[in-house]
């Protein structure tokens, strides 16, 4: 039978993911070079939208990738893994609506697997093309990086007072329910350009929105770095740990101990430790 062991929750250090939503024009990709800078020095862009976050070379600090077709969420997961590995404090992806709607993005390869694999079925293609679309999410979720994305908006205008025309960006072109992965999701209203939150874990935004700073930024950044990170909390987990087996009398914890360290860089010194603790508890066994 397998063993749950809950632990008591605390708040640890984190990783920005956070998607700009608006239509065009609206300022996303400068909006997306204000945030990030105030939240890392070693600034990355995946271009898809033709060089345009290169406009603002002059303003910003930052490395450019442009991506062109085919949109493949293998490629996305390509270019995500290389700024990692290069050390890139955050990276812009601008934008990842290409991925969904793009030339050999997932709904072109959707349309394809239908026509020669499932008999025009598109409805049971999905079952292949969304296990490649969930790589290039777990991309963006797992890699320990800041990660800012821009999406399109499907746009509508409204008249406004007077004779002005509002354009109003409206859902993402995107997988539906992609913004609830993510950490914060703001739409970048064209007028004004003030971005409005539609889901915000930090509670940092105003409902009625605001223009993205630099010290956005810096805000977001200290609100992500209050609390212990991973390895810090990994160490206290096995400082823990290591008092367990010291106290416990019963063979059964030090299996649930193990599990709880197993494929990690402690799980050598928790079977040491348990494999004595067990000698121990056998001979107390034997001599009582």
């Amino acid at each position: 039978m397998e063993h749950f062991v809950f632990t008591k929750a605390e708040r640890k250090k984190a990783k920005l993911k956070l998607n700009l939503n608006g239509p065009s024009g609206s300022g996303k990709t400068y909006s997306a070079l204000t945030l990030a800078s105030g939240l890392g020095q070693k600034i990355a862009v995946i271009d898809t939208e033709n060089e345009s976050a290169s406009l603002y070379a002059n303003e910003f600090v930052f490395d450019t990738l442009p991506l062109r077709p085919p949109y493949t969420p293998e490629r996305y997961v390509g270019a995500i893994q290389a700024a990692h590995n290069m050390g890139y404090d955050v990276l812009i992806i601008d934008s990842v609506t290409h991925e969904w709607t793009g030339t050999g993005g997932c709904l072109e390869i959707n349309d394809e697997i239908a026509r020669t694999r499932f008999r025009g079925n598109s409805w049971g293609a999905w079952s292949e093309t969304t296990p490649r679309h969930r790589k290039f999410i777990d991309a963006l979720l797992q890699t320990d990086m800041h990660i800012i994305t821009t999406t399109r908006a499907k746009t509508e205008t409204v008249p406004g007072e007077g004779k002005k025309i509002l354009k109003l960006g409206m859902k993402a072109e995107q997988r539906d329910g992609f913004e609830y992965e993510l950490t914060i999701a703001l739409d970048v209203v064209h007028d004004g350009h003030s971005a409005l939150p539609t889901k915000d874990r930090t509670k940092l935004f105003s409902k009625n929105g605001e223009v993205i700073t630099a010290e956005t930024g810096e805000r977001i950044l200290a609100w992500l770095n209050d609390g212990r990170s991973q390895e810090e909390a990994m160490q206290a987990a096995f400082d823990e740990a290591i008092q367990r087996i010291e106290k416990t009398s019963d063979v059964a914890e030090l299996g649930i101990i193990y599990s709880q360290f197993k494929n990690t860089d402690y799980e050598a010194e928790i079977v040491s430790a348990c494999g004595n603790k067990k000698k121990s508890l056998i001979q107390d066994h034997g001599n009582a």
